[in-house]
């Protein structure tokens, strides 16, 4: 914990077995890779030396075993863990299970491009960024951020859009901006809060 506050740890789960496919994933239960496995051992290598009060994460396999590897590499097996729905990726809707390339021949390149990086416009029968933010930032208001307040460093471990609309909610970034920004799997991004949650620094280790 530092003095000034507190630090909130996100990552996003190693590589999936859908990740390697090309495939659009959203809600489908997958596993990790091998090198899914290796990312995740990293990522906790990589965060040794760092205490968790608390750990959250999704439902799905990839983070729950992403997340075990991580407190495992930093010898918190201990750790507080609660799995929320709320943390899920991006629903995709009809687009799950279908591979990206195969999408865009079915489509139109114009069209997958805009399901995927308009901020407001969902797939059929999938989620938009904004409506995983709408899910995601209620929950991290309401269980995450009154732990940062009490000075607790949190970790979560969830997937890239579900924490691209928290960073968007931490940073202060606009729709255009939010979607320009990319995590890579099983990359810790580290905040140091203040007690009022500001942002004092924010880096990729």
């Amino acid at each position: 914990m530092t003095a000034a506050g507190s630090t909130l740890v996100l990552v996003r789960h190693g590589q999936s077995k859908w990740n390697l496919e090309n495939r659009f994933t959203g809600w489908v239960d997958v596993d990790l890779t091998a090198k899914g496995e290796d990312e995740a051992r990293s990522a906790g290598q990589r965060l040794t030396g760092l205490r968790f009060d608390q750990a959250f994460c999704s439902v799905l396999t990839r983070a729950k075993r992403t997340l075990d590897y991580i407190l495992a590499e930093t010898g918190q097996i201990d750790c507080s863990i609660t799995c929320d729905a709320a943390l899920n990726e991006r629903m995709y809707g009809d687009l799950q299970g279908l591979n990206k390339d195969e999408t865009v021949a079915r489509f139109g390149a114009e069209q997958v491009h805009q399901w995927r990086r308009s901020y407001d416009i969902p797939p059929p029968g999938g989620e938009s960024l904004k409506d995983t933010a709408d899910r995601v930032i209620p929950y991290y208001e309401a269980r995450i951020a009154p732990l940062l307040r009490s000075g607790q460093n949190i970790l979560v471990v969830a997937h890239g859009n579900s924490l691209r609309a928290l960073v968007m909610a931490l940073e202060g970034l606009s729709p255009e901006q939010i979607l320009q920004f990319e995590l890579p799997t099983a990359t810790p991004r580290v905040y140091r809060l203040d007690e009022n949650l500001r942002v004092l620094s924010a880096e990729m280790i």
